[in-house]
């Protein structure tokens, strides 16, 4: 998209902020499919480029932009998506979802230093969660679009049936199937009002040190996954087990005396931020099981940390 005028083939475009309203839901919509903001945004731009790429009569002649913008959106994802199975296959040790800052963390301008609208930023909520986001990971791409855009954006199975290319009862299936998996890996999870006082009690066992409180607030069966992307270090595979976790992690503090840790919002849920030298090196969101952590999902991957680290 070059300008938001839009094109000079015609007159200026009647549903320009109709148009432009539409990209908070667009990145909104995007990040979910995907698990990346820089993914999102470049959809996002994509699918502008795409509206503006028509001509002043074809644009007015679009009796719903939203509508149109939406299915676009929603078709790039899915080839994306596709695509990013093929790529993942590539990835240097385990993939884990983007994580976001809480609202109140939110750093302007993150992105490009230009400073960030408001409308830009991703709106946080249950379907925002890493717990959730990694279940998305585990599904089809269709199952994935399908469930998205009825379940959480409430859109008729008429309309995901255009995006997706399957039959509205077809796509009402995928739907099911994808909220079948989801109320499976949510039926456990605790309570929002426990989860504070749970990060903390491992944030300071990890601080201590102490391998017996740490296995004491996870679960038996709890795993850790790291994500470096091949650009820092990081496991490779998943650590299970509370006492594997619980020892690696003391391991982790030894190689690294100086790390300070803070508790901050991740993805809209308690989570954890680790510092060396000022500089944020992993972000931390955790699963709960009753009132233990489950699933420990570390991002190293700097080029993930973006909206953490673009603060300074």
């Amino acid at each position: 998209m070059t300008s938001q005028s839009g094109p000079a083939d015609g007159p200026p475009d009647p549903s320009l902020t109709a148009v432009m309203s539409e990209r908070r839901q667009l990145i909104n919509l995007a990040y979910r499919l995907l698990g990346s903001l820089a993914d999102a945004e470049d959809v996002v731009q994509e699918t502008y480029a795409r509206w503006y790429a028509m001509t002043g009569r074809e644009r007015q002649a679009v009796a719903s932009p939203g509508a149109w913008l939406t299915k676009v959106a929603g078709r790039v994802c899915l080839d994306l998506l596709r695509s990013a199975r093929v790529r993942r296959e590539s990835y240097v040790g385990e993939w884990i979802p983007e994580p976001l800052p809480g609202r109140t963390e939110w750093i302007t301008g993150w992105s490009g230093g230009t400073g960030a609208d408001p409308a830009d930023r991703v709106t946080l909520d249950e379907s925002l969660s890493m717990a959730f986001l990694v279940v998305l990971e585990s599904m089809t791409p269709a199952q994935r679009v399908a469930f998205i855009l009825h379940d959480v954006f409430r859109y008729p199975f008429a309309d995901v049936a255009e995006i997706v290319g399957r039959t509205p009862a077809a796509c009402r299936q995928l739907a099911t199937s994808a909220r079948r998996r989801i109320g499976a890996a949510q039926a456990s999870a605790a309570p929002a009002a426990a989860r504070p006082d749970v990060v903390r009690a491992f944030k300071e066992a990890w601080e201590a040190k102490d391998i017996e409180a740490l296995v004491g607030v996870l679960d038996p069966d709890a795993t850790a996954v790291g994500d470096g992307g091949g650009l820092v270090s990081a496991e490779l595979h998943p650590v299970r087990g509370s006492g594997r976790i619980a020892r690696y992690l003391v391991e982790l503090r030894d190689l690294a005396p100086d790390l300070t840790f803070q508790e901050r919002t991740v993805n809209g849920q308690p989570g954890l931020v680790a510092y060396q030298d000022d500089t944020i090196v992993v972000v931390m969101a955790f699963g709960l099981a009753g009132d233990r952590i489950s699933r420990i999902w570390a991002v190293r991957n700097p080029e993930k940390l973006r909206p953490w680290t673009t603060a300074g």
